[in-house]
């Protein structure tokens, strides 16, 4: 029996999900702005498109600067504060959504498309009003920090950016994570737009290709005038995405971005939401990204060069053990620079007795083998989702993890001394299968000691076998089990200190539905209806030739 969703079901259930949780807030659809004097505007794009447009003007005499928002979901944002700031507030439907005109193919013309550049048309229609001072700042979360995103190499007239919780590259931190489309996520979400036939779009494109690249604003980093706060959360569903954008215009940015960015990284997720399996502390809110957004603002905008003064660069929030009051960790912590300290990458070596050591075995006994069946897909248990059919965050994996026989455990000792996790995590397996291709996914967790023994959920990702040799090329079918592989899995950032006690532990398994595709085992991009869905033996080879081995990075003493 199958116990995977076809596509028409899940995204009815997606959709009904979403609509019902909008009374919560989860998009807003009143209009929430009651200050300043409102005007509306059908502004004309390179091509002729009239995009609707809301103008906010402060009281008093003008001009002033401006705060721009481009939204996907409607126009209804709350911009008093601005406007009470002494903003002019501007926000506009993207095209094809709302009241404007165009095709609704979501950031199809955000960003520098020959002839579609929405965003520098927009921002050149403003500084020519008679309200602009021609300074323009632009804001928003999400979608709405995405459409900044790819406006910000398309115009030198942006003074600053506040981006919250956002991609920089869409292919790899939105639709395909090592090689695999993230379907909850871009079916749930492009649902809800009415973009059902840009899922399908997406699902035609499974290689990085051209296509890909007007979604690349990495690449264009050196193109960017603009500064900005980038704004992420260790749980969000771009986190990585948020560090790659900072550190692209920090470092190659174009004259006035490079060098003048910040960095926030929260302790939460996209919705916000908070893990019962995991004691948050009170301090965790010590520190507002929205304070620094304002004090950025009024530096870059009004010229309040003291706005600024005693700000640190970057900020961010370190997890810890939740239970034992003088455990390291659990603070707010400040740098210059991401990462913010020099990192030393220690190495966990898979044992084929389940489990982590830091010495490399000299064993060369049998892999490790699981059975894999994409009829029967490893569920998805939090971590770093979006839509509120499941919850996300920091939880106990124990749920799943000890009642399923397609995963692999690994565990260290205790640890003598805590062990402080600062940067980018990754794993490197050494795999076979007697499928010509499948996937492997990877688990870091944190695993209290004994009385408590939760197995708390820290990363997690997934790599597609046969994008082994890069994400815009296949490599060849597996020829069965003898024939063994290197699989580097990219588990993205984290800030957590495993405390005394405590043991590492990681989880590889085949399959996190359904924040992930199933892979069909045939070689196929994705599962069709009627199509084949094979079970696979997938191996995990932890020896003197083969060593497969975890990698964190720790700061260096």
């Amino acid at each position: 029996m199958k116990r995977i969703l076809p596509l028409q079901i899940f995204l009815a259930l997606s959709i009904g999900i979403i609509l019902s949780s909008t009374a919560q807030g989860f998009y807003l659809f009143e209009n929430q702005t009651t200050a300043g004097n409102y005007h509306f505007y059908k502004v004309p794009m390179t091509d002729g498109t009239l995009l609707a447009t809301d103008v906010y003007l402060p009281d008093g005499e003008g001009p002033w600067p401006v705060i721009l928002e481009r939204s996907l979901y409607s126009r209804n944002m709350n911009m008093n504060g601005f406007i009470k700031d002494g903003y002019v507030a501007v926000v506009q439907d993207v095209r094809g959504f709302g009241a404007s005109e165009g095709d609704n193919h979501v950031f199809f013309s955000d960003g520098w498309r020959p002839n579609l550049h929405d965003g520098a048309d927009t921002v050149t229609w403003i500084k020519e009003q008679a309200w602009c001072n021609g300074k323009i700042g632009t804001n928003g979360t999400s979608a709405l920090a995405m459409t900044q995103m790819l406006m910000a190499p398309t115009t030198p007239h942006i003074s600053a950016q506040f981006v919250n919780k956002v991609p920089s590259n869409f292919y790899f931190d939105v639709v395909y994570l090592g090689g695999v489309f993230r379907k909850n996520l871009t079916e749930g979400w492009l649902a809800v737009l009415g973009q059902v036939p840009t899922i399908h779009v997406y699902k035609e494109i499974p290689q990085y290709n051209d296509y890909w690249t007007y979604y690349n604003t990495v690449a264009k980093a050196g193109s960017i005038t603009a500064p900005a706060v980038f704004c992420g959360s260790w749980y969000d569903i771009f986190q990585q995405g948020t560090l790659e954008g900072f550190l692209a215009r920090e470092t190659e940015g174009g004259s006035g971005a490079k060098g003048n960015n910040y960095l926030v990284m929260q302790w939460d997720t996209h919705r916000g939401d908070m893990s019962p399996d995991y004691h948050y502390k009170e301090n965790r809110n010590d520190f507002s990204n929205y304070i620094l957004r304002n004090r950025f603002f009024d530096y870059h905008l009004k010229g309040d060069t003291s706005a600024l003064e005693g700000m640190a660069k970057v900020h961010y929030y370190v997890f810890g053990d939740d239970t034992a009051p003088d455990a390291p960790g659990n603070e707010w912590r400040t740098a210059s620079t991401w990462p913010p300290c020099p990192t030393t990458d220690t190495r966990y070596y898979l044992c084929a007795d389940g489990s982590l050591k830091e010495k490399a075995t000299t064993d060369n006994s049998e892999a490790l083998e699981f059975t894999f069946d994409p009829q029967d897909p490893f569920p998805t248990l939090c971590g770093a989702y979006l839509l509120p059919n499941l919850p996300s965050g920091p939880y106990d994996q124990r749920k799943l993890s000890q009642h399923r026989k397609d995963l692999l455990h690994f565990v260290s000792a205790p640890l003598k001394e805590p062990v402080e996790v600062i940067g980018r995590v990754k794993v490197i397996l050494y795999v076979s299968s007697d499928a010509p291709d499948t996937d492997f996914t990877a688990k870091l967790v944190d695993i209290y000691p004994l009385g408590d023994e939760r197995e708390i959920l820290v990363l997690d990702h997934i790599r597609r076998v046969k994008t082994r040799s890069g994400f815009d090329t296949i490599a060849p079918p597996l020829q069965g089990l003898e024939d063994v592989v290197e699989l580097e899995i990219d588990l993205w950032s984290t800030a957590w200190v495993f405390n005394t006690d405590h043991r590492i532990g990681l989880h590889i398994s085949s399959s996190n539905y359904p924040r992930f595709e199933v892979n069909v085992n045939t070689g196929a991009d994705h599962p069709k209806e009627g199509e084949e869905m094979r079970v696979a033996h997938n191996r995990v080879h932890c020896t003197q030739d083969y060593p497969s081995v975890l990698i964190v990075p720790v700061p260096t003493q």
